[in-house]
């Protein structure tokens, strides 16, 4: 190893031996104080917050920023501006149409859910009766169950008016951070506008700090990232809004209860990979059950059929090759991501996973090159050295 880089070299002098003394010393401090710390990050968490939130909707819009920037204006760094008017313009009308046509809907099937709440109840008592009177199944306790449904909508009532003074804050909560949306909404346009200077600021930053050989795995590792990031959320929304028309389509067709309701519930949980659809599909069969059973079933039949055309044809279409795994690691991606961070981890881990088995695998074929063997073992073909095209990156820095 070079013995030019510092971390390597041995303290010789007075002031090295003060200098490991003095670091060992803040050690120690920070131990003994790690509470203060830690309260002292979360306030400049807090603090960095709304920034947060703006790069996350500046990631979102750049979406519609790069091509409109590059298709309708050509690259034209002075209307770079009206590519952003025109992400933002598309985002509101996007949350405006949504709100207009699904949200007075969704209201609307809840509360005719909830007034006919009692006759559902007849209903499946009915039909649990005539499961019992033909087939010989003893149901009687389902059956006294329900009897005592206005136990049932008593404890719901309850856990409905526990959860209200939470939504209340939350909306106050919201209301009174305007100061923080308006943040994060400037600080997304501006990170939008000066995009391209930012990231090479971040660029000249890693290789300013860092070594040369890990700069450039750093910048590397982010790019392979966004890549998987971006092709997979992007592929993953527009997925589940084409499986949510879908579902509303095919309900209405079929003349199922609560298309509206069970389109949206479907359309957002299937933004979770495998086991989304399944979490959707469990409470809108439940709630189709108490309403008309038959619905149910054919409900049941009709998240199958979508589910099969979505995963053989829809999904591959749009979802393509971004993020390059089987779907025996997905599964494993899901499952220990939701395991740690429940919902979000389910969503995270595909993409996350994706990015380090990338970096494994170019891990595991840099080890092989190292040892002179290919991946069966055999000596490697060399082949003769061409010279290194200069980084265009590198040649950016200079000028």
């Amino acid at each position: 190893m070079s013995k030019n880089i510092w971390l390597q070299k041995k303290p010789q002098s007075v002031l090295d031996w003060l200098g490991i003394i003095f670091c060992s010393i803040g050690f120690y401090i920070l131990l003994g104080h790690l509470n203060l710390f830690v309260g002292a990050v979360g306030k400049v968490l807090n603090i960095l917050a709304p920034f947060a939130t703006g790069i996350v909707i500046a990631y979102v819009l750049d979406c519609i920023v790069r091509p409109v920037h590059h298709k309708l204006l050509k690259d034209n760094p002075k209307m770079r501006w009206l590519a952003i008017l025109i992400a933002y313009v598309a985002a509101v009308l996007i949350i405006f149409v949504l709100g207009w046509m699904v949200i007075p809907q969704v209201i609307s099937s809840i509360v005719i859910l909830f007034e006919n709440l009692p006759s559902y109840f007849n209903n499946v008592q009915s039909l649990l009766l005539t499961i019992q009177e033909n087939y010989g199944l003893d149901v009687s306790k389902a059956v006294t169950a329900l009897d005592d449904y206005e136990q049932l909508m008593n404890e719901l009532g309850n856990l409905l008016a526990g959860a209200v003074p939470k939504i209340v804050a939350s909306v106050g909560s919201i209301a009174s951070n305007v100061v923080d949306i308006f943040t994060a909404i400037a600080s997304s346009v501006y990170m939008l506008a000066e995009k391209d200077k930012l990231l090479r600021q971040l660029r000249i930053l890693a290789r300013a700090i860092l070594p040369r050989p890990v700069a450039q795995v750093v910048l590397d590792t982010f790019t392979l990232a966004n890549e998987n990031f971006e092709g997979f959320f992007i592929g993953k929304i527009i997925d589940s809004g084409i499986i949510g028309v879908l579902t509303f389509v095919c309900c209405s067709l079929l003349n199922i209860s609560f298309a509206p309701l069970i389109a949206v519930v479907v359309g957002i949980t299937n933004i979770i990979p495998v086991f989304g659809p399944f979490i959707g599909a469990v409470p809108c069969i439940i709630i189709l059950l108490f309403v008309k059973p038959i619905d149910a079933v054919k409900f049941l039949v009709l998240i199958l059929i979508i589910q099969q055309v979505d995963g053989n044809i829809i999904g591959p279409k749009i979802l393509g090759k971004s993020i390059g795994v089987s779907a025996l690691w997905v599964l494993f991606a899901i499952v220990l991501g939701g395991d740690l961070w429940g919902v979000v981890g389910m969503v995270l881990g595909v993409p996350v996973f994706a990015t380090l088995y990338a970096l494994l695998r170019e891990f595991v074929q840099w080890c092989l090159d190292r040892r002179g063997i290919d991946a069966d073992g055999n000596p490697a073909q060399t082949s003769p050295q061409q010279p290194a095209e200069p980084d265009p990156a590198e040649t950016a820095l200079t000028h």
